[in-house]
């Protein structure tokens, strides 16, 4: 009897703990909710963007972006049912100003372990690399990092982004230039005053036919592997399924396709 008596206090004590912590449970505050929510709910999408770096974002004169990402960010908005809100940054903020400031980064944007440390990349939607981009009559002197990488080679590049990195790490006996404008930049080569300058592929096949007399250099074939994706916030996988389940739609529907194409051709 003392046996049955003790395994019904237990019983007992084990009932009251659980409806206690169902009780915690039922009282205790909601989980934090997406940025997903907080864009419904707020009715805009944050955008950050360099408005720099054509085909994929560029800031013009009256105040509007365009490119590339500019229309799949107003293509997202739209499938959110909300508007796009967009927030002008640089290179060298671009991490900062997005995770202070925004949804959501886009223009270009070439994936990276120290950006991924800070934010969530989205599926890449373009297989890109660096390549260089110099006078056509000089294609053939500039096919290498070891034919660029000599102290005669006026190297130039923007600040702050995934260029200037890759120029420091390669490029050690080469006159390397910060050049702080990236519109004006690919000027400085036609007007003798820089030789190369090693850009996303992509970039360098654009700036090639708005500026005659520029070469990219083997495009197929970059000097390295390099992606585009968007940044979203850290830790948020309720928001980036979503962006991720729009972004690989928008790329098997043919609408990326379709964008692409509207600035490239």
């Amino acid at each position: 009897m003392p046996k049955l008596a003790a395994f019904a206090a237990a019983a007992l004590l084990l009932t009251s703990a659980a409806g206690t912590a169902c009780a915690a449970d039922a009282g205790a505050a909601p989980a934090a909710g997406s940025r997903l929510d907080e864009v419904l709910a707020r009715g805009a999408l944050r955008v950050c963007t360099t408005g720099d770096y054509k085909p994929y974002s560029y800031y013009r004169t009256d105040g509007r972006f365009e490119g590339i990402d500019i229309d799949m960010a107003d293509a997202l908005a739209k499938s959110l049912g909300v508007k796009a809100d967009y927030v002008k940054t640089s290179w060298p903020t671009l991490t900062a100003d997005f995770v202070a400031k925004c949804d959501i980064a886009v223009g270009g944007v070439s994936t990276s372990l120290e950006r991924q440390k800070r934010a969530f990349f989205t599926q890449p939607y373009m297989t890109d690399g660096k390549t260089p981009i110099v006078r056509c009559a000089d294609a053939d002197k500039y096919q290498s990092v070891a034919q660029i990488d000599r102290p005669e080679t006026r190297v130039i590049v923007n600040p702050g982004g995934t260029n200037e990195r890759f120029a420091k790490q390669h490029f050690t006996h080469a006159n390397v230039t910060v050049y702080p404008d990236n519109v004006t930049i690919f000027k400085q080569i036609l007007a003798g005053k820089a030789d190369v300058m090693v850009t996303d592929a992509s970039e360098t096949l654009l700036q090639q036919k708005l500026n005659p007399g520029l070469c990219s250099v083997h495009p197929d074939k970059p000097l390295q592997f390099g992606e585009k994706a968007y940044m979203v916030p850290r830790g948020d996988v309720v928001f980036q399924q979503y962006v991720d389940q729009w972004l690989h739609l928008a790329l098997s529907n043919g609408e990326f396709q379709a964008i692409s194409d509207k600035w490239l051709k």
